[in-house]
């Protein structure tokens, strides 16, 4: 890794560090959730905007060659290297008070995921990985699982507000006559995350964005996961699908899902 890079994956834990002790201090307390909606069952926080502005302005300071996009203001500075940012994701369960969320801040090297860094501060797990140097849950490496048997598998199945309802039936239906175990859990984030470290055997999403994807990409590759061609197929402009999984089941869910993985 170029000396640029290094100081660019060494500040930038620093700063999502600092972000996730800013999310815990204007975390809601359990409840009803707490927010605005910006679409059916997809909410808002204030701390969603907080994060976000802390997170560009520490950067822009370090580096104001960057460029950076957000969930919540978009593109707003260009460069070669790119930072993108979801400064919550899992807001439902953040507004309700509930520990699965996280905060996601990936660096894109052109349209080449390079850098992750995936703050999760509730459950006190911090991920980072680097293109190339491996995966790594609070400093100790993490792999896929070496599930085979789709019968003791666990797959993520992911829903958002642009979900279809029939074609999420229908895939639930699919998977579950592999014999796998489904989950729905709000996060997309850490459903890769939970791919990369082995906690589930594949994750899938008919519509995810790219700030969701960004810092998950490097880890699932550098634990070893299959991962279908989702900036190929248009994630760098617009909600695309996703599938991930352990190698040992990844070509059952390739044709259960008809997605390709490599």
């Amino acid at each position: 890794m170029s000396d640029a890079l290094s100081r660019r994956f060494i500040a930038a834990q620093e700063i999502v560090k600092n972000a996730s002790e800013i999310a815990l201090q204007m975390r809601p307390s359990p409840g009803g959730p707490q927010g605005s909606l910006k679409h059916a069952q997809d909410w808002l926080t204030e701390t969603d905007g907080k994060i976000e502005t802390y997170i560009s302005k520490a950067i822009q300071s370090l580096f104001p060659e960057d460029g950076f996009q957000g969930e919540e203001k978009g593109k707003t500075r260009s460069g070669s290297l790119r930072w993108i940012v979801d400064p919550i994701d899992g807001t439902s369960n953040y507004a309700r008070g509930r520990n699965r969320w996280c905060i996601s801040l990936g660096l894109m090297e052109e349209n080449v995921p390079t850098l992750g860094i995936i703050a999760a501060p509730c459950v006190n797990e911090f991920y980072t990985a680097r293109l190339g140097k491996g995966a790594f849950m609070n400093e100790k490496p993490i792999h896929v699982s070496d599930v085979k048997d789709p019968k003791i598998s666990m797959i993520e199945l992911g829903w958002s507000h642009v979900s279809k309802i029939d074609e999420f039936l229908k895939n639930a239906e699919a998977i579950l006559k592999t014999g796998a175990m489904i989950r729905t859990l709000g996060s997309g984030t850490m459903s890769l995350v939970d791919v990369a470290s082995g906690r589930l055997d594949g994750h899938f999403e008919m519509a995810i964005n790219l700030w969701d994807v960004a810092a998950a990409l490097v880890l699932l590759k550098e634990a070893g996961a299959c991962i279908s061609p989702f900036l190929e197929n248009g994630g760098l402009h617009q909600m695309t699908p996703i599938l991930t999984a352990a190698p040992g089941i990844s070509d059952i869910l390739s044709k259960t899902l008809h997605m390709s993985l490599s």
